[in-house]
């Protein structure tokens, strides 16, 4: 199922996503992408077991690789600093969400992962804080809901810190990366 949310209201002229590195002046394709990105996020959804409104959140470790793990540089990993975030990446070029998925795994819940759900898809297209750009940010987010196995200890590497956190009481402003909005879209919603 795929749903739309759209935070940007303004009616722009319609140009299909449809990426080429050189586009004829009368067609209605993009050259390269958007002014100010498009991202391809994966996001595991992880629930505690029996609790499903508790989710998996880790706090960065800034020593850990984190630009190569989910694309976080180290400006990045400084802005999130210690607050929570789900464990996700932003795709690699060519690679399937489901790929993705089992890279999270494999490299942030330190487990291979199998029978795989389907994601549920998600558009969102906002102007961002600090960007000058004509066309507004664009992601698309493929979110699994897992189930975290009972009994299984909670991953460490890479994070400083994980823990289920249950989402209707933990203030947003704990939760980084926009973390809180990917939540809202599934009506997981944090206060605040």
């Amino acid at each position: 199922m795929i749903e739309f949310a759209h935070r940007h209201p303004e009616r722009m002229a319609r140009r299909f996503a449809r990426f080429r590195r050189e586009v004829p002046p009368e067609s209605l394709e993009y050259e390269l992408v958007p002014q100010d990105g498009l991202c391809l996020n994966v996001f595991a959804i992880v629930r505690a077991p029996g609790e499903p409104g508790r989710v998996l959140f880790g706090r960065l470790d800034p020593a850990q690789p984190w630009l190569e793990l989910a694309g976080l540089g180290p400006e990045r990993v400084a802005r999130i600093g210690r607050r929570w975030m789900l464990p996700a990446t932003q795709l690699l070029v060519l690679e399937s969400p489901d790929e993705a998925l089992r890279r999270i795994g494999r490299e942030l819940l330190g487990r291979e992962l199998s029978g795989l759900p389907t994601p549920k898809v998600f558009s969102e297209t906002y102007p961002r804080t600090g960007h000058a750009a004509n066309d507004p940010h664009w992601d698309l987010h493929f979110l699994y809901d897992l189930a975290w196995p009972a009994g299984e200890p909670l991953p460490h590497a890479p994070w400083a810190e994980t823990g289920f956190l249950e989402v209707a009481t933990t203030p947003r402003a704990e939760i980084g990366r926009s973390h809180a909005d990917v939540l809202d879209l599934i009506g997981l919603s944090a206060p605040g």
